[in-house]
């Protein structure tokens, strides 16, 4: 209980921080130009989601450029992610194991994703209507493996990225580039639905 509350006091305690500097951060995303303490901020801001990450993407690929921009907002969102993992896994997992298999239907739910953990994480990644907190929290919770978690999430995040990254970009340079953005960012979920549809089609029969 101790090692629950610490863990608690430390993470709010951390986001008001976060939360008190959060303008002072974005002026300094517009004209950053240190990567190395970009990619640390980028994940301070994405493991508190004071402002919507999306924004901080967009601020980072206006300052470095759709392809370093967007390998820092994905290098920043994946690394928060797996810290969220870490720290839930670590404080909160006996909690959550009872509550996950207490009901019998959402208990064949967490087995059918744990079963097929790196898939399920993978896709959801590329999902943006899905809180990336769900995914983090849940996977923690459940018996998914670190290590599929870390590659899967991290896989998984790199259209949304490159994708804030580009927009960011864009909006400076060329706004009328941006609508060539999405309509790329909208096939490539296109083809990956349907690839995962075909697989669990398959799959089944």
């Amino acid at each position: 209980m101790n090692r629950k509350l610490a863990l608690t006091f430390f993470y709010l305690l951390i986001g008001f921080l976060i939360y008190q500097y959060a303008e002072s951060i974005l002026s300094w995303f517009q004209s950053s130009t240190q990567p190395g303490l970009t990619m640390v901020l980028a994940t301070g801001m994405a493991l508190f989601p004071v402002i919507p990450y999306p924004i901080i993407g967009g601020l980072i690929g206006a300052a470095y450029g759709p392809a370093m921009g967007g390998i820092i907002t994905w290098f920043g969102s994946s690394v928060a992610s797996i810290l969220m993992f870490l720290f839930v896994r670590y404080g909160y997992q006996d909690w959550g194991l009872k509550i996950l298999h207490r009901y019998k239907g959402l208990a064949k739910v967490t087995d059918l994703y744990e079963d097929n953990a790196f898939l399920m994480i993978l896709f959801s990644r590329m999902l943006p209507f899905i809180p990336s907190i769900i995914i983090n929290v849940y996977s923690a919770l459940s018996r998914v493996s670190f290590l599929s978690y870390a590659i899967a999430s991290s896989l998984g995040k790199v259209p949304a990225m490159l994708l804030f990254a580009l927009i960011g970009n864009n909006l400076v340079t060329d706004s009328r580039n941006l609508f060539i953005t999405l309509t790329i960012y909208g096939g490539f979920l296109a083809v990956t639905l349907s690839c995962y549809y075909w697989w669990k089609k398959k799959r089944h029969a």
